[in-house]
C-alpha cells in the first residue's frame, strides 16, 4: 500500500512491452520473442491493465502509455484512474508518484535484472535471467513462459502472447498470488524517440527516496 489506502501496481509490472520484425506465419512464440527482442529497437504502445489480488477482490483496473528504447530506457506512465510514472534511464529505475509528490529511485540493474522489464526493454540477454519456453497458442496467439532465476525477483511467472511479432497480452503472477494482465493497442515500433523522455529530474519540493 502507498499512501492513502491506495493499492498501487507492483513496480515489476512496470515494466511490461516490445516489438518486432515479421517472421513467417505459424512461427512459435519463441520465434516470435526472439525476432521482436533482435528487430525492435524502440517501441510506443497504449495499454490497459487489470490486477486481481489472491483474495479474489474487485480487480484493479488502469490504464497508460509505454515507451522504450534498448538496451534499458523505458516510461512506463499510468494515467487512469491516477499518475504514476515508472521511468529506466538505464542506470537508474525511478518512480514517480504525482499525487503525493513522492520519488522512489534503485538502481535499474537490481531492480530489473530479473523481471518482465528486462524481457521486453533489456539488452537481449534473456538466457542470463529467465528460463524461456514455448507455451502453445491460444485465441491467435502464440505465447512464451519466462520464469526467472532469481527467486528474490518477486515474479513466479511470465506469459506474453504474440501475433504478427507483437505483444499483444501479458500475464504476470506474483509470489503471493496476484495476477496483473496487461493488453496492448496501437503498436509502433522503431519509431523515433527523443532521448529526453528517458531523462528525469524530480520536481521541486519532491520527496526523494532510495539510493
Amino acid at each position: 500500500m502507498i499512501g492513502r489506502g491506495r493499492t498501487r501496481p507492483p513496480a515489476f509490472a512496470v515494466a511490461l512491452i516490445a516489438l518486432c520484425a515479421t517472421t513467417a506465419a505459424g512461427a512459435s512464440g519463441l520465434a516470435e520473442l526472439k525476432a521482436f527482442v533482435d528487430g525492435a529497437k524502440t517501441g510506443r504502445t497504449a495499454f490497459r491493465q487489470s490486477v486481481v489480488t489472491k483474495s479474489g477482490a474487485q480487480p484493479q483496473v488502469s490504464s497508460g502509455t509505454f515507451t522504450f528504447a534498448r538496451p534499458g530506457r523505458f516510461r512506463w506512465s499510468y494515467e487512469k484512474p491516477y499518475e504514476q510514472l515508472i521511468l529506466g534511464d538505464g542506470a537508474k529505475l525511478w518512480i514517480y508518484d504525482r499525487d503525493l509528490n513522492q520519488v522512489t529511485t534503485h538502481k535499474q540493474d537490481v531492480s530489473l535484472g530479473a523481471s518482465p522489464a528486462a524481457l521486453l526493454a533489456g539488452d537481449n540477454s534473456l538466457d542470463r535471467n529467465f528460463d524461456v519456453v514455448d507455451a502453445g497458442s491460444s485465441d491467435g496467439l502464440e505465447f512464451v513462459e519466462a520464469r526467472p532465476r532469481a527467486p528474490e525477483s518477486g515474479v513466479e511467472r511470465v506469459r506474453i502472447g504474440f501475433r504478427d511479432n507483437l505483444p499483444r497480452v501479458m500475464e504476470l503472477r506474483d509470489t503471493f498470488g496476484n495476477v496483473t494482465t496487461l493488453t496492448f493497442e496501437s503498436f509502433e515500433r522503431n519509431v523515433k524517440l527523443d532521448p529526453a523522455q528517458f531523462v528525469f529530474v524530480p520536481p521541486k519540493g519532491a520527496d526523494v527516496v532510495g539510493n
